[in-house]
This record gives structure tokens, C-alpha cells and sequence, in this order.
């Protein structure tokens, strides 16, 4: 099995090395041996796991969501239900995001509705909304 410098790891994942730095520090990565010099040398399928937990964020998962997820993988008494229950949680998660959005938009939209654009600062109704206790 051909090792990995953390360097080459980064550049094979998309990811800065700073970022295979911190994933090892919260567990994300297993600690790889050092050489004899010092250089950590990860195994080829930490490349694998760098693109999962990166694909993983990009689906909106948190790092302990991730780490969940990777456990979960590990487990070889675990069913692909327990995967699926969490990445309906995750939707439920994201849909609740969406109305939060939707939500301040619509507020956004009126506040710029109420601003002719045309006042001074002082008469200004969206940073007069704002300063109001009851907005």
C-alpha cells in the first residue's frame, strides 16, 4: 500500500492542507504514522475519506454529523436505515432553512419596499424597523 504525505493527500482530495490538518485533530482522520523524518504518511484510502467527508459537507452535514456517518460505516452490525433516518433528518433540517430563507426574504422585501431611497439617513424607515424593539 502506497503511503501519502499530507501534502500530496490534500492536492489528490481538493482540500487545503490546513483541512487534513484540522479533520486529523477532531478524529475525522485516523493519526497516520510518521516517517522517519517526521512527514505523516497516510494511508490511499484516507483520499477516499477526505472526498467523502468533503461531499458530505457540501450536503449541508456538520463535522459531527460526519463523524457520526463514518462510524456508522464502520459498524459492521449497523443497517443502511440508520443512514437513511439521519439523512431524512438532515432534509427536515434543510426544508426548516428554506422556510427561515423564504421567511426573511419576505421581510427583506417589504423593508426595501418601504424605502424610497430619497430621505436622509436620519429619516431612513429600514434602519428605523431595525432600531425598534418590537420588529
Amino acid at each position: 500500500m502506497q503511503a501519502l504525505t499530507i501534502g500530496y493527500l490534500a492536492k489528490e482530495s481538493g482540500v487545503n492542507l490546513e483541512t487534513v490538518r484540522y479533520y486529523e485533530r477532531r478524529g475525522l482522520l485516523p493519526k497516520p504514522p510518521r516517517s522517519a523524518s517526521g512527514y505523516r504518511l497516510f494511508p490511499a484510502e484516507a483520499t477516499r475519506r477526505l472526498r467523502f467527508i468533503q461531499r458530505a459537507k457540501e450536503l449541508g452535514f456538520s463535522l459531527k454529523e460526519i463523524r457520526e456517518l463514518l462510524s456508522l460505516r464502520a459498524s459492521p452490525n449497523k443497517t443502511s436505515a440508520e443512514i437513511r433516518t439521519r439523512t431524512e433528518a438532515k432534509i427536515a433540517d434543510v426544508e426548516a432553512k428554506i422556510r427561515t430563507l423564504a421567511s426573511m426574504k419576505r421581510t427583506l422585501l417589504k423593508l426595501a419596499k418601504s424605502c424610497g431611497g430619497c430621505g436622509p439617513i436620519a429619516d431612513c424607515p429600514i434602519l428605523d424597523t431595525l432600531d425598534r424593539e418590537d420588529a
